[in-house]
């Protein structure tokens, strides 16, 4: 299928030119970085934009960085370099776990991380590892910059508080001191290219702290604060394990679609935690930071 209306392409090479074609065309604009979801919008006319500007060739945008103890993962960062990077591999190898569930091989050499929050569907594989870790959205405008708390993001499904003059130029992630160990569970259909019937991520701390977010079960990708305050302070045994999953399902709200029932996701999130949980503190037990 071929793109069949008229816009006009641009290709800036600086994060200044880029912003102000978002002042001049707004939400008549789209942004193309990883172009997964947007091409196809396109070639369905779902989205027909004025103009389309593609953010690529900007360095900055390309960047996997670590400075001053702070990860910035840059909007055009695609799934396969974070599987691929030292730094993640090193420092965050909850997010290369969570890249390598992400579609198929194909859709992560051009899927990005960004993208996948901007796009901001309920199952957004990326969401819950980012809320576990308090990563920052850092945007860009004509008036400055703005940094928006990960939590503070989803305004509803496939909606962000994003405007529409602003670029997002990529994630930041403040590097955690204390010795911690993470894991991320999804359910799928099938082993390959799908997106999350459920999804849950689990991040422990040494000191009893306890992460947890989750996906594909609520109309936003979000943190589990009620679990996490029944949870923080308490050593894991069978019994609070099963008292915190009463809560979590309390906190979700799934639907029944043509991917899973609701009475499915509901269960199966009870089994997720559990499994989740478990693996989190044998990697604490075991040294290893996530």
């Amino acid at each position: 299928m071929s793109i069949l209306h008229d816009f006009e392409y641009y290709k800036p090479a600086d994060i200044k030119s880029a912003v102000e074609l978002l002042d001049k065309f707004g939400n008549k604009a789209k942004i193309l970085a990883g172009g997964t979801d947007l091409v196809v919008q396109m070639k369905e006319n779902i989205v027909t934009p004025d103009a389309v500007i593609d953010i690529k060739a900007i360095d900055k945008l390309n960047e996997i960085s670590l400075d001053d103890e702070t990860l910035f993962i840059g909007a055009c960062v695609t799934f396969t370099e974070l599987m691929e990077s030292e730094i993640i591999q090193k420092y965050f190898p909850l997010i290369k776990d969570m890249s390598a569930t992400v579609a198929s091989m194909g859709i992560r050499n051009r899927a990005t991380l960004v993208g996948n929050i901007c796009s901001a569907v309920p199952s957004a594989d990326s969401a819950p590892i980012l809320l576990v870790y308090d990563a920052e959205v850092v945007i860009k405008s004509k008036s400055g910059e703005r940094i928006i708390p990960i939590e503070q993001w989803f305004a509803g499904p496939k909606k962000t508080v994003r405007k529409d003059n602003e670029l997002v130029t990529g994630v930041a992630i403040h590097l955690i001191k204390e010795n911690h160990a993470g894991c991320y569970e999804k359910l799928g259909r099938y082993s390959g290219e799908d997106l999350a019937q459920a999804g849950i991520c689990v991040l422990v701390f040494e000191d009893q702290i306890y992460h947890v977010a989750f996906c594909a079960v609520g109309p936003v990708p979000k943190r589990a604060e009620i679990t996490e305050k029944f949870l923080n302070g308490k050593e894991i045994t069978p019994e609070v394990i099963k008292q915190a999953k009463k809560l979590l399902l309390e906190e979700i709200s799934p639907i029944s679609d043509i991917r899973s029932s609701k009475e499915y996701r509901i269960h199966m999130m009870d089994v997720m935690f559990d499994r989740g949980m478990k693996k989190a503190l044998n990697k604490l037990r075991g040294g290893t930071h996530v």
